[in-house]
């Protein structure tokens, strides 16, 4: 076979219609911008790729209904055809890009027999590739059209260059004009198809955030390696058609490529263990400019998640944070990218979001979803998270985004709450707020002075006695000053620092009752507990200890929690609580009517009062409405057998309509202020105990 025989049909010869067929006679007119037969918007777009479509089918048939076309194709196109399709059988997937992204090994040989024998004849074949790849990978007829149509218009880029430029590969050895020119119309055929990609990616509306905007250079080198490798399979035909198959091995290699550079770009770009994109695919999400919509960014962090790995082993707890990832894929819309960013922490970029409100909405959905129990290993493992969210709009980068959302979480965890969004009053990890926390560990550690207690009276209203007390944590900080509770609180709740803090606490409090026992005041005190410690699970076994430490009946010693700290895990909080109860400490449920108010708390836990919220309390003289619900907090405790007590009391107005309304306890500055221990004791003695005037109908008689 020479290289006569091999171009008897190359373009212009036996075919001489054909390339001009493909450029000119199938291009519809263009109806003027002005004329009524003007498309625009998407019926325009329609239109296009049914003209396109309509184009390849109409020259395919018009090839087809020739009966010299196939008489006059040597054996070196049908061995190029035999093989394009085999190649097909084993398309290259790029991981973690679109279908669109797919690289038909079989491009090599269409090319080739493009440059050989004409557009149409490479047509017929690409086509019947195509259908074997979408046939292997199991596409649907839009993708598998979808995936024809891009290669196409490649294709017919490349014979318009082969055709302006009079492309021909003669007898004889190629010039370098030949050479630039293949690597010319290899440049129209890469630019067309992915220009199309793009085009029927922006018409079908796809609005999934595009993670990889910027094709990797990796199945662009393949796909120009592929096209480029045409030339020399024809080269190869003209010394003899049995040496095409060797090119096999040649494409086998190109594959290895390409999987191995995909496999790496998805190991920098996915999360191993659940398949999700990682922190670097979802900066690049955030980076990424979407002006006409504001976007939000939701930090998800698992609470209680070591009890599983701890109770179960890392091996459940990788199987575990495997079938959240697929539960929150699963509910999120495919317009927004779920992520995980190492550990037991997710993220969401929600690319819908109107406001704090439509934010809010999401993160409750995801909670919703993490609230059905996760069956593992026949066993139902309980799940919540604690939602930041941080609202992105204007310029700002990935990093601060990233920095807002976590600050949010953290805040939601302080307060107990689930979800939190950031906003001006949230709590920033500053490097103020991280030195103030290293210089509190150290003080813990070294058992510093300035850390101390004092003590609020509760004073019973019905006789005026003082029936306990409050402990009321301070920090007098040699260069700040004194450090109010609040912000000790919000910097080390959210740390291990704080069961330090509540040892450090627990330790002072039993051994300051055992004090006042021995001195024959045996007074009860109250002690707040976080979260953190309750969830802990071994707050029992310490009070337990320090009880028999310092010979102290448990009945004196009464921790208090916040509603807040039941949401994050209740079975666990149920579960210390009714420890510390059969123990015979009290439970006092603190802020009662804020937060996430439950009669069913009142109903499940071993509680043995109610603390009334200041904040109704401080109205009641002035606000109906407070007053009200002072009363009705009061009536449900009695009706539960539970003691009620009211705190910020600064007046005798408000004491007196606590006695009208039957509170048994009263706390606040109208008694007096929180003291140290000696400062309480010379109180004390000074004391004498004053009953509120009768009231009648509400008002205090004369």
């Amino acid at each position: 076979m020479d290289a006569a025989r091999l171009h008897a049909a190359a373009p212009g010869a036996a075919c001489p219609d054909v390339t001009r067929l493909d450029i000119t006679r199938f291009d519809p007119p263009r109806p003027e911008p002005d004329s009524p037969h003007a498309l625009t918007g998407p019926r325009r777009r329609r239109t296009i790729i049914v003209t396109s479509a309509g184009s390849v089918t109409g020259g395919l048939t018009l090839w087809a209904a020739d009966p010299g076309a196939f008489a006059g194709l040597p054996a070196a196109f049908w061995v190029m055809a035999v093989l394009a399709l085999i190649a097909d059988a084993r398309p290259y997937l790029v991981p973690g890009r679109r279908a669109s992204s797919i690289i038909l090994p079989s491009i090599c040989f269409t090319f080739a027999i493009l440059l050989a024998w004409g557009s149409a004849p490479a047509l017929a074949v690409q086509f019947a590739a195509v259908t074997v790849a979408g046939v292997r990978m199991r596409h649907s007829v839009r993708r598998t059209l979808h995936l024809a149509l891009q290669h196409a218009v490649a294709l017919g880029a490349a014979a318009v260059v082969a055709g302006v430029t009079s492309l021909r590969i003669g007898p004889g050895e190629p010039s370098l004009r030949e050479a630039a020119l293949i690597c010319l119309a290899a440049s129209a055929w890469i630019g067309a198809r992915y220009a199309v990609a793009a085009l029927v990616r922006r018409w079908t509306a796809d609005v999934r955030p595009r993670t990889y905007r910027r094709r990797g250079r990796a199945d662009l080198l393949a796909t120009a390696a592929l096209l480029l490798l045409g030339p020399i399979l024809l080269v190869a035909a003209v010394v003899s058609p049995a040496l095409l198959p060797l090119s096999l091995l040649a494409l086998h290699a190109v594959h290895r490529m390409v999987r191995w550079a995909g496999e790496s770009e998805r190991a920098a770009r996915f999360d191993a263990l659940t398949g999700l994109p990682n922190r670097r695919a979802l900066q690049a999400a955030i980076a990424e400019r979407s002006p006409d919509r504001r976007r939000a960014l939701l930090l998800l962090d698992l609470d209680r998640f070591r009890t599983v790995n701890d109770a179960l082993g890392h091996g459940s707890g990788d199987r575990l944070l495997s079938r959240v990832a697929d539960r929150l894929a699963g509910v999120v819309p495919a317009h927004d990218l779920v992520v995980r960013l190492g550990g037991d922490e997710f993220a969401v970029l929600a690319t819908r979001v109107e406001g704090p409100a439509a934010a809010r909405r999401i993160a409750q959905h995801l909670a919703e979803a993490l609230s059905c129990p996760f069956p593992l290993d026949g066993t139902p493992v309980e799940l919540s998270a604690s939602i930041g969210i941080a609202l992105q709009s204007g310029r700002r980068d990935a990093g601060t985004l990233l920095r807002e959302a976590e600050a949010a979480m953290y805040e939601a965890k302080q307060r107990g709450d689930q979800i939190a969004v950031h906003g001006p009053d949230a709590a920033h990890h500053s490097p103020d707020r991280l030195a103030l926390l290293a210089e509190l560990r150290t003080a813990l550690r070294e058992h510093d002075e300035g850390i101390t207690l004092f003590y609020q009276p509760q004073i019973a209203i019905a006789t005026g006695e003082v029936i306990g007390v409050e402990a009321l944590l301070r920090w007098c900080h040699p260069k700040r000053g004194t450090v109010g509770p609040e912000e000790l609180l919000r910097v080390a709740e959210p740390t291990p620092v704080m069961r330090l803090l509540t040892a450090r606490v627990l330790e002072e409090v039993i051994a300051q009752l055992a004090q006042w026992r021995a001195e024959g005041r045996p007074l009860r005190a109250a002690v707040n507990v976080s979260a953190r410690d309750l969830h802990a699970g071994d707050i029992a076994d310490r009070v337990g200890a320090l009880l028999s430490r310092y010979s102290v009946p448990a009945d004196l010693l009464q921790l208090e929690i916040t509603e807040s700290a039941l949401m994050a895990d209740p079975h666990r909080v149920l579960e210390t609580t009714t420890r510390l109860s059969r123990m015979g400490v009290a439970i006092s449920l603190d802020d009662f009517g804020t937060g996430y108010s439950s009669l069913q708390h009142l109903r499940r836990l071993p509680l043995a009062e109610v603390k009334i919220d200041r904040s109704f309390v401080l109205g009641m003289a002035t606000d109906r409405g407070d007053a009200a619900i002072v009363r009705s907090v009061v009536g449900l405790a009695e009706a539960l057998g539970l003691r009620a007590v009211a705190e910020g009391v600064e007046d005798e107005a408000t004491w007196r309509l606590l006695a009208a309304a039957g509170c048994h306890t009263a706390q606040g500055w109208f008694h007096a202020r929180p003291m140290p221990a000696a400062g309480l004791a010379e109180w004390l003695a000074r004391y004498r105990p004053v009953q509120p005037r009768k009231i009648e109908s509400g008002k205090p008689s004369n």
